[in-house]
């Protein structure tokens, strides 16, 4: 009789750690071969002529578009015709969306990356629109879940970032803000410079950077600021700075680059260490850019 060939055992008697190799190997294969094509749909996306009509949107709606030069804004047109076609976009409370409200949007976000190394706010996959002021939810609780204290009530926003989870935009609260940038508050800055805080996993305030040396002057320099407008705050004093950065670190980070892209010469004045610090992170100088407008002479350069 002939004998049976046993079956190939290999696989089954790989140790634990030969198997982790394997999959880290074939995750990191798996996640190159995806960038390489995501690159290739970002360059092919980019190749195609920025449309007129967006560039009238840009320049009507974001101001600090024509402050840029004419090479940052060839770049900040590449980023936002990537970002349009990247993100899931939902309008919400009876709002249609609109190319308006989709370029609007994108730019206001993508300033914030002109400097950065970045991956499109790779943490961002859906963006619900509102058109104006809403009331959330409330959260409930889950099956497993017993509250250990009473729920927060939900109260009105104009925007909100989840960790795992879409960003809140209110439609009129971003066209304000991208118009009016002497006012200091802008909630597509704020609730974008969220998402780039938890890029490392935590929104504590401190986004990722580049080295121990950038870390400690980010977090000696954010934190004695952030103590000093939680102290006005406390004692109701009113500070360059909007109280609500009081609340916690990663609201202090968020109202900060609020004010350092809108306000700059005003965060210069007031705390010149907490302007430097943003600005080495960010990698651009908006005080440099003020009463600059460079969109008179060409257009859709």
């Amino acid at each position: 009789m002939k004998r049976k060939e046993l079956p190939c055992l290999f696989f089954f008697l790989k140790t634990k750690e030969m198997i982790e190799d394997d999959w880290i190997y074939f995750q990191r294969k798996g996640s190159a071969l995806f960038q390489w094509f995501a690159n290739r749909r970002r360059k092919k996306l980019t190749e195609v002529t920025f449309p007129s009509a967006w560039e009238d949107i840009v320049r009507r709606n974001v101001a600090h578009y024509c402050m840029l030069d004419d090479a940052e804004r060839a770049k900040l047109r590449a980023l936002i015709q990537v970002f349009i076609a990247g993100k899931d976009w939902e309008g919400a409370g009876g709002l249609i969306l609109t190319d308006e409200i989709r370029v609007t949007i994108s730019a206001q976000a993508c300033l914030l990356l002109l400097g950065l190394p970045h991956n499109y706010y790779q943490n961002v996959e859906t963006i619900i629109v509102y058109p104006s002021t809403v009331v959330p939810p409330q959260r409930k609780l889950g099956f497993f879940e017993t509250a250990q204290a009473p729920l927060e009530l939900s109260h009105p926003i104009i925007g909100q970032a989840f960790q795992q989870g879409p960003v809140i935009i209110i439609w009129d609260a971003a066209l304000q803000g991208g118009r009016h940038p002497e006012l200091g508050h802008n909630v597509i800055y704020h609730e974008f410079a969220h998402k780039l805080d938890m890029l490392d996993g935590a929104a504590d305030g401190t986004p990722p950077l580049r080295d121990r040396s950038e870390y400690r002057d980010w977090v000696q320099t954010c934190s004695r600021e952030y103590l000093r407008l939680k102290h006005d705050a406390e004692h109701g004093r009113k500070s360059f700075l909007n109280a609500y950065g009081a609340v916690n670190e990663a609201e202090f980070f968020a109202v900060a680059t609020e004010q350092f892209f809108d306000q700059p010469r005003l965060m210069i004045n007031h705390a010149p260490d907490l302007y430097r610090v943003l600005k080495e992170y960010y990698r651009q100088d908006p005080a440099s850019r003020l009463g600059k407008n460079n969109c008179t002479v060409e257009k859709n350069g």
